[in-house]
């Protein structure tokens, strides 16, 4: 098992609520979103199940996304093998992996995504992935494309009216 591909499965799901309750109340200790968008990892185990691994919650703003409210559930990675573990670190982790495979989902749909970033280790992932700081305190942003500077400093503000998201 070299890729990380043959057993994480990541996709959009409408009913992400009922299936990340669990793990973001763990995390958060709060209820799931109810709205759009739920990004879910999942762990295809040996049994063949699929367990939720990563969950991120997206919030569509019109012209930009917001993400946030992500969470790895460490019960999951403790039920894979030391070589998927090992694939994982390897892609950077699976809290990155899911973030690419959204910024790619999301990207054509959206010219900007932003994060609200609070935690310096979810921080480094997002930068790994190509977020960006603003000029607000743990407001990131990835461009999806060109933006001009007035569109983008627009941008920013509207995602800065949400804080905290």
């Amino acid at each position: 098992m070299n890729d990380i591909d043959d057993f994480i499965v990541v996709n959009e799901a409408d009913r992400g609520p009922s299936f990340a309750a669990d793990v973001f109340l763990r995390k958060y200790r709060l209820p799931v979103p109810e709205f759009p968008h739920h990004v879910l990892a999942w762990f295809r185990e040996g049994d063949g199940r699929f367990s939720v691994a990563c969950y991120i919650h997206f919030t569509d703003c019109g012209d930009i996304l917001l993400g946030g409210g992500a969470c790895t559930d460490d019960r999951v990675l403790r039920r894979m093998s030391r070589e998927q573990r090992d694939c994982i670190r390897a892609s950077g982790g699976l809290y990155l992996h899911t973030l690419k495979w959204a910024l790619r989902h999301f990207g054509a749909r959206y010219s900007a995504v932003f994060g609200y970033c609070g935690d310096a280790l979810a921080e480094r992932v997002d930068r790994a992935a190509g977020f960006e700081s603003t000029r607000h305190d743990h407001l990131l942003v990835y461009w999806t494309r060109e933006v001009d500077q007035a569109l983008r400093k627009q941008m920013v503000a509207k995602a800065n009216s949400f804080i905290p998201f």
